[in-house]
């Protein structure tokens, strides 16, 4: 399993500036015999709206962690999606990702009331659909890069989920994924600038692809110039607290009620510990709060590319001016569509293998919608674009 993927994923070279990444001839495909795996929350919006904001992330987030601990290393190909995930695995991964897959959805249903779709498809099935999987690499920091899409093939295996064609069957009732690492302790970060955009941007139908990484390339510079180069979370903002609202939603991760109150207990004792080290910016053995909150920046995926532009930014009205200019005018030249939703504030929900080095990871969304909100913008300007042809 680890040679499989040591073989192929690390050693697609790295890219180092963003707005590079709409550049798909640096991308790789995804070899035979490997599987892709989506997963995606039924109805977000409508637990987003009833205030589950931060239980449908965590879920998105429990997907790359599951599958992460089921295969036993942190590089491998995947996508945080909001309310969901995609993943790739090799051949002889394919049934540990099922089952934790299958793990996660149990989990989602039981603890947190949620509907999780989960399917896994080999690539030959989405080649002979007519499309691929082409993977490349975004490196934020010196210890962690995060996994790039484009070819379609992650797109098509979301609606092929969607239809109920490759859904994967129901775990055990007890049956539970391993979620070590996963937290949301930090409450969602208010923005400093005025508003946080969330955007999906998508090629348009026969769009050229040279136009589209353009596009990408513009949107990456009006979010570099803007004030914080857009980034919604920063170490200032990073301010601990000792019963943050994530830790009951964390500790339902736990099995039985005498394991969520034990667990939920000693969240509130590492979390006080933590309010310590982080208000007094003290150092604990090896563990140094001020560079830990500066890694974790680095390490935050505000921005990717999973068969298209996504992004959460923290913009004022100029910046965010700026953005919608150039994605109304791509509609308006056949090269994309786009839907966008701004909120006051973002979400980060954290996979954190150890605080003692530096590939940490956290996943970042709009607090009110975000992505799912964005998506169902887009799904409206596509039909509205049918409608009008």
């Amino acid at each position: 399993m680890a040679d499989a993927l040591h073989a192929f994923y690390d050693r697609i070279p790295l890219i180092d500036r963003f707005e590079t990444v709409g550049d798909t001839a640096r991308y790789v495909s995804l070899p035979d015999g490997w599987h892709v795996g989506v997963a995606d929350v039924e109805d977000s919006t409508r637990a987003i709206a009833a205030g589950q904001y931060k239980a449908v992330n965590m879920v998105g987030a429990a997907v790359i962690a599951a599958t992460m601990n089921a295969l036993k290393t942190r590089n491998y190909p995947f996508a945080f999606g909001g309310d969901g995930a995609a993943i790739a695995v090799p051949p002889d991964a394919a049934a540990a990702a099922a089952d934790a897959l299958a793990r996660v959805r149990r989990f989602a249903a039981t603890a947190l009331d949620l509907e999780l779709r989960v399917g896994l498809v080999p690539v030959e099935d989405i080649r002979a659909a007519g499309h691929d999987v082409r993977v490349a690499r975004f490196g934020v920091s010196p210890k962690l890069s995060f996994a790039l899409f484009s070819g379609g093939g992650v797109h098509w295996a979301e609606q092929a989920l969607k239809a109920g064609r490759i859904a994967l069957p129901e775990a055990p009732q007890d049956a539970w994924p391993d979620l070590a690492g996963l937290s949301c302790r930090w409450e969602p970060f208010a923005s400093r600038n005025g508003r946080i955009v969330s955007l999906i941007a998508v090629p348009a139908p026969g769009a050229d692809e040279a136009d589209f990484a353009a596009l990408v390339t513009r949107i990456s510079e009006i979010a570099d110039a803007a004030p914080d180069r857009a980034v919604p979370v920063s170490a200032e903002s990073m301010v601990p607290t000792v019963f943050s609202s994530g830790l009951a939603i964390e500790a339902r991760a736990a099995r039985g009620a005498v394991g969520r109150t034990l667990t939920y207990l000693k969240l509130v004792a590492v979390s006080v510990f933590g309010w310590v080290l982080f208000r007094n910016h003290w150092r604990f053995g090896g563990f140094d709060p001020d560079a830990y909150r500066a890694m974790s920046v680095l390490n935050s995926d505000f921005r990717k590319f999973d068969d298209g532009l996504r992004m959460t930014l923290d913009c004022n009205a100029e910046v965010e001016a700026g953005i919608r200019r150039a994605l109304e005018a791509a509609q308006a030249d056949g090269i994309a569509d786009y839907g966008i939703h701004t909120q006051d504030a973002a979400l980060m929900t954290c996979l954190v293998p150890s605080v003692m080095s530096d590939d940490h990871m956290h996943f970042i969304d709009g607090a009110a919608g975000g992505y799912a909100q964005a998506a169902v913008a887009l799904k409206g300007r596509i039909a509205a674009r049918a409608a009008a042809a």
